[in-house]
């Protein structure tokens, strides 16, 4: 996974257990910051692309939310957000089962990054070994 941030540093998006949602932010403004701080984006029109990607998951009635009213599945649904937001990203989700513990198998994230592929430009999910099951990978070596 280092290698991979390391390569695409400069168009990271990461969504990680280790990179929370900011506590004091709305979602929205979680969502946003890449752009009006790296980017220069002004407030509204930053906040107005926040709930326009909120949108596509039927979320807008969150964006004035807070990170501890959320469950899992729109924390994640948050960071994702957040991390398409770097232009030209590249995503990195590390960890998934970590941010939604009780998710049983990978078709939530998939369905999640096909609602926002337009966004980025790379996607790579990095998980533990003992997890391979939930992917329903055979090939992954056994240690």
């Amino acid at each position: 996974m280092n290698n991979t941030i390391d390569r695409n540093r400069m168009n990271l998006g990461l969504v990680s257990p280790d990179v929370p949602l900011l506590s004091n932010l709305d979602v929205w403004a979680n969502i946003a910051l890449v752009r009006q701080y790296h980017q220069n984006v002004p407030s509204d029109e930053a906040q107005r692309l926040a709930v326009d990607h909120l949108r596509r998951f039927n979320l807008e009635a969150i964006a004035h939310h807070r990170n501890a009213t959320l469950t899992a599945e729109e924390r994640f649904y948050a960071m994702l957000l957040r991390a398409v937001m770097v232009p030209d990203a590249v995503i990195v989700i590390d960890r998934p089962f970590l941010i939604m513990p009780d998710l049983k198998d990978p078709r939530f994230i998939n369905n999640a990054l096909k609602t926002v592929e337009d966004l980025f430009t790379q996607c790579h999910i990095f998980d533990f070994l003992w997890d391979q099951q939930r992917y329903r990978m055979n090939d992954a070596p056994q240690s």
